[in-house]
């Protein structure tokens, strides 16, 4: 037996940034596994932006939100808002920092709108250049995770460049969903902006990647999903249809298997809180996080 499955490693930490960093990132989530039983792994639809550095391994991404797009490893990753799972592998070992970006914030963080990433995964340095890379070796170089996330907060900081081009008409009804837990139709969100619901669907389009009703499903989903893999009992999905704003179990069901692609008990049996096979995107609910400020 080698020393490696002799002696596996399951290591997952959460933080949250440093506070003058909250307006643009919700959560850093650091992951570091080994000798444990190759995986699929679905990346769940979101309300943020997914930035991975790698530490060990790259990132092996076998099937993109987009299906046009062809799988790779990627040892530095960027993905935007998505209504569909990305399938992501690991032989056993795997091992990194997931930062979970607020989307309004992409401007100001990574210097462009959320909306050109939409749907899409992309190698970070073709966004951030140089810089990505440098990042990913001082992570590398760190004793510990609390010296990566100490590492994350200056680097971002630097970066950080407040923005005033979100529209905000967009900024508004952004958090209104969010507020609403995605329960607000366009025609009400398009009323409060003073805009038309087409004008709205536009621009909110170009800011997050998703039309209104898109991001409705997804910040609804997410809900249900983050109650749904909670430590405790497992709710009824009744309950948790009510809860989260669906009609009724039937069309949690239906939209459980849209966005991630298998019903809600597949999921939670194969990577629930009991399922240890995979620690990195979306590894648990994590603490409530701020929404952006402008």
């Amino acid at each position: 037996m080698t020393q490696e499955l002799a002696d596996p490693v399951d290591e997952a930490v959460r933080a949250r940034p440093a506070t003058t960093l909250r307006p643009y990132v919700a959560w850093y989530s650091g992951y570091r596994q080994r000798g444990i039983a190759p995986a699929v792994h679905r990346g769940l639809p979101s309300p943020y932006l997914t930035f991975i550095l790698t530490l060990d391994e790259p990132l092996t991404v076998a099937g993109h939100p987009d299906p046009a797009q062809p799988g790779g490893s990627y040892p530095t990753l960027l993905g935007g808002l998505h209504t569909s799972p990305a399938l992501i592998t690991h032989d056993g070992r795997q091992s990194g920092v997931q930062i979970a970006v607020h989307p309004l914030a992409a401007r100001a963080l990574l210097g462009l709108p959320a909306g050109e990433l939409g749907g899409l995964d992309v190698p970070a340095e073709a966004v951030l250049g140089t810089a990505s890379g440098r990042l990913q070796e001082e992570l590398q170089r760190a004793a510990g995770w609390p010296e990566r996330f100490a590492a994350l907060d200056g680097a971002l900081l630097r970066a950080a460049r407040p923005s005033g081009q979100v529209p905000p008409e967009v900024v508004w009804a952004w958090r209104a969903l969010r507020r609403s837990g995605g329960a607000l139709p366009v025609a009400a969100l398009a009323r409060e902006t003073g805009w038309s619901s087409r004008h709205l669907q536009d621009r909110f389009r170009r800011e997050t990647g998703l039309t209104p009703k898109a991001a409705a499903r997804v910040i609804r989903f997410d809900r249900a999903r983050q109650l749904l893999g909670a430590p405790g009992p497992v709710p009824r999905l009744a309950e948790l249809a009510a809860r989260c704003g669906y009609f009724d179990q039937a069309h949690l069901a239906r939209e459980f298997r849209s966005l991630a692609g298998c019903a809600p008990s597949v999921w939670l049996a194969e990577e629930g809180p009991d399922a240890a096979k995979f620690r990195n995107v979306q590894g648990g609910a994590g603490a409530a996080a701020p929404e952006w400020e402008p």
